[in-house]
């Protein structure tokens, strides 16, 4: 009975740590979206300031900078999150103010990443400190960052089954936690995503991975799908040599973080001017690709996506920290609009084929790519997904490349 009881205690636990995982994630997602209009929508208004996005990313890789000489060169990115959390089953959280606004800066001033590195590190560092304080009641709290942490992805992507699947994923055997863990994962996760899904509902939603319409079977040219596979693979070997390449650019200033950061933003504010689709972390300009990707043209299209890479990758090497996964599904969508035009087939599906073929090869995860890009392609493509998943994932660079 006494077990029983603390089984259920610790059950209401997991419900509270959902929901303020829900919550957390919804109030960082909304002062981010807040603060980009601000930036970039309310004060252009106002004026006509010359090379605006220049002296805004400039300006604010310079702060950024100074913030991390100061904080620490926040936030770590998902993989080393997740990794430090797997081996000691705990993550610092002293730093969890500084990963908050090291987090919360680049995704203000435009840059190519994403939000989902940050808010794993400040969820495992929340998780741990309640872990910390109520280890004394309860053994199972050894599990509570990890199961945080599931709960964070399964909200920033709008898919629970993503966020559960994603780190049990992976090269190696995979072994399936007890049914009792299985029940406080989904528990944390379902908790954390429908406070999201409230609050979006009540206060008005956030930026999130959306559904960009359906399609038909009957409109399937397998040559074509074949013919897209090795495509979306090529983009993947593409982004890890543009990420060696990055490394190797920034490596001379690897103590210069302020030198560092104000060329990462120069970088960005010029490529931005130029190009702004590039910029940001991509989930919204995924609708922008499919309501005015005809006009926009494919060529273009084609080298917003690649530029993508390559900014994406500059952005995190330079300090302008981030995820990965937001702005490599638009560079992926990009890329298949563009050969949807030149081959002349359905979008949708050139679309889907390619960017999980090209997501996969990245992260190795073909059951997790499917159930992320579930989100925003139809559930009736899903034969399709699989098949491109797992070829972009067993046809992979070196590891050595990879690391």
């Amino acid at each position: 009975m006494r077990k029983f009881k603390n089984g259920i205690i610790f059950i209401l636990y997991a419900m509270i740590i959902g929901a303020i995982t829900g919550l957390i994630v919804w109030a960082f997602l909304k002062l981010c979206s807040i603060s980009i209009s601000f930036l970039w929508d309310f004060l252009p208004a106002q004026s006509n300031f010359p090379f605006y996005p220049v002296f805004i990313c400039t300006t604010g890789g310079l702060l950024i900078g100074l913030f991390k000489r100061k904080f620490g060169n926040y936030p770590e990115s998902l993989d080393e999150v997740m990794a430090k959390v797997k081996k000691t089953g705990r993550y610092q959280y002293k730093n969890v103010p500084s990963t908050f606004v090291s987090a919360l800066s680049p995704l203000i001033i435009g840059a190519a990443v994403g939000p989902e590195a940050g808010l794993a590190g400040i969820i495992a560092g929340l998780c741990t400190w309640v872990g910390d304080k109520l280890k004394h009641f309860f053994k199972e709290l050894k599990d509570l960052t990890s199961i945080g942490l599931t709960a964070t992805l399964g909200t920033i992507f709008c898919s629970p089954m993503f966020g559960f699947v994603e780190p049990l994923e992976s090269e190696e055997e995979t072994k399936l936690p007890k049914i009792s863990k299985i029940v406080l994962y989904f528990t944390t996760i379902l908790s954390a995503f429908g406070v999201f899904t409230l609050f979006n509902f009540v206060f008005g939603k956030t930026a999130t991975l959306e559904g960009v319409g359906s399609t038909t079977l009957e409109n399937v040219n397998w040559l074509n799908v074949i013919l897209l596979i090795p495509i979306g693979i090529a983009l993947g070997f593409f982004y890890f040599y543009s990420h060696k390449f990055a490394k190797f650019v920034f490596k001379p200033l690897k103590k210069h973080i302020v030198i560092k950061c104000t060329i990462g933003g120069l970088i960005l504010g010029i490529i931005g001017m130029i190009l702004p689709l590039t910029m940001f972390s991509g989930e919204e300009q995924i609708g922008t690709v499919f309501e005015t990707g005809p006009a926009i043209g494919a060529i273009i299209l084609l080298v917003v996506g690649v530029v993508k890479i390559i900014l994406t990758n500059v952005c995190i090497e330079s300090g302008l920290k981030g995820g990965h996964f937001f702005p490599m599904i638009f560079a992926g969508v990009a890329v298949g609009y563009a050969f949807s035009m030149i081959l002349g087939i359905d979008p949708i599906i050139a679309t889907a084929t390619l960017s999980t073929a090209f997501l996969a090869n990245i992260i190795k995860k073909p059951l997790a790519t499917v159930l992320l890009l579930m989100i925003v392609f139809p559930a009736n493509l899903i034969p399709i997904m699989l098949v491109a998943a797992i070829a972009g994932a067993f046809l992979s660079v070196p590891k050595s490349l990879r690391r």
